[in-house]
């Protein structure tokens, strides 16, 4: 299991997945460009001193992403997905992928990506914070994932 972050605009975010990521032993992918400079004091304030515990890798680009992952299955959190998370089967090498906070992913990566999960939301809600919605995500993947008693998660 991965989380992925598709070019992400706000480095606060990014850090509060950095960290959550070191705490449930999931690797971070960024794709970028992003929105901030790497070094942003919000990014490390966000991540706090769980940066050098966590596992992250950072790509260049959709296009080198889509490539070096081509064998693991990419599940989009969009809110445009017809399938809600909680009715969708998670997979151990899965990748959950959030798009951008403002808009999401271009209509070329989303059509690329067969399988988009969605939390489903009261009406009239546009969205929910991109940490927040990958974190609910993680949580019922590992959820599912998880059943036997040896889990260090346990």
């Amino acid at each position: 299991m991965r989380l992925s972050l598709y070019q992400p605009e706000i480095p606060q975010n990014v850090g509060t997945l950095i960290r959550l990521g070191a705490c449930v032993g999931v690797p971070i992918d960024i794709i970028e460009p992003t929105d901030f400079v790497w070094s942003d004091k919000h990014l490390k304030r966000a991540g706090m001193d769980y940066a050098d515990l966590a596992n992250v890798e950072r790509f260049e680009s959709w296009d080198v992403y889509k490539n070096l992952r081509a064998n693991q299955r990419i599940v989009l959190l969009d809110t445009k997905a017809e399938q809600s998370y909680w009715d969708f089967t998670f997979q151990p090498d899965d990748i959950l992928m959030i798009g951008r906070e403002s808009c999401g992913v271009p209509e070329d990566v989303y059509q690329s990506i067969p399988n988009r999960v969605r939390i489903p939301m009261l009406p009239d809600r546009r969205s929910l914070n991109m940490a927040i919605a990958g974190a609910m995500v993680l949580a019922e993947s590992l959820r599912q994932l998880n059943h036997d008693h040896s889990s260090p998660l346990r």
